[in-house]
């Protein structure tokens, strides 16, 4: 199955029969780094392509908030049956905001490399988002090559993916202005309230996503269980320990 919201965010479902697990991707992801962490979760996974990435839209105007993406990411749920949750990055900031709200909306929910909480990104990532946006901007894609490339960790092969997120990101310049200065949750005392099972996966040497904050994500949120991987992008080099990850997480669901 698969459908489409008001805003242009797209989505396609995967496998069958409960959980139901919804699974919202970052800015500027790939199509094939937005269906990685729904591998091997049992059930029916429901993809989101967000406004402006992969065969979606471009997005509305003034549509890149974290509140904005949570409430589409709130209406999927609920037209999707979705118990279960898995962000990255963005994702995750939406699924925070979300949490925030309606502490019980899901039964599960994964929060991969969040990038802030309670404040705008952390200087070297803001940096780096300005960096992208500007080589956009210039209309310089061989720049926006060379700094998604100086993102990847040494000696994993990444096959086409440096042109692919060059593609993607090309797209969205307003959203690399403005997601980096936004905060998904003001008051991250909302977040106690969670009972839920929570996964919060950090790692030490991302870029964009800091070790610290997915730290305080997890201070923040009672019952969540803290795994930080020793990587600048634990997705590529240590996918079989986040598989494992999330299908522990998802299957009691």
């Amino acid at each position: 199955m698969q459908g489409t919201l008001a805003s242009g965010l797209r989505w396609q479902s995967y496998g069958s029969g409960d959980p139901v697990t919804l699974v919202v991707p970052g800015l500027g992801a790939t199509s094939g780094e937005a269906r990685l962490p729904a591998s091997g979760l049992p059930g029916t996974r429901v993809v989101a392509t967000l406004p402006g990435h992969g065969d979606a839209v471009d997005a509305p105007a003034g549509y890149w908030s974290y509140t904005r993406v949570a409430e589409d990411i709130a209406e999927l749920a609920d037209s999707t049956g979705a118990r279960a949750a898995i962000g990255t990055s963005l994702g995750t900031g939406a699924l925070l905001r979300l949490l925030a709200e309606e502490p019980g909306r899901f039964a599960a929910a994964g929060l991969l490399l969040p990038g802030a909480l309670d404040a705008p990104r952390e200087s070297p990532a803001m940096r780096a988002f300005a960096e992208f946006a500007s080589a956009v901007e210039d209309s310089d894609l061989d720049r926006l090559r060379g700094l998604v490339g100086e993102q990847l960790p040494d000696g994993v092969d990444v096959g086409g993916y440096v042109e692919a997120r060059t593609t993607a990101l090309a797209r969205i310049p307003e959203a690399m202005r403005a997601i980096p200065n936004d905060a998904p949750v003001p008051e991250p005392g909302r977040l106690a309230a969670v009972t839920a099972p929570v996964l919060v996966l950090g790692a030490t040497k991302d870029p964009l996503h800091a070790e610290s904050v997915a730290r305080a994500v997890a201070a923040a949120i009672p019952v969540a269980r803290l795994e930080i991987l020793d990587s600048a992008a634990p997705l590529l080099t240590h996918r079989g320990v986040v598989r494992e990850l999330l299908r522990d997480l998802v299957s009691n669901v």
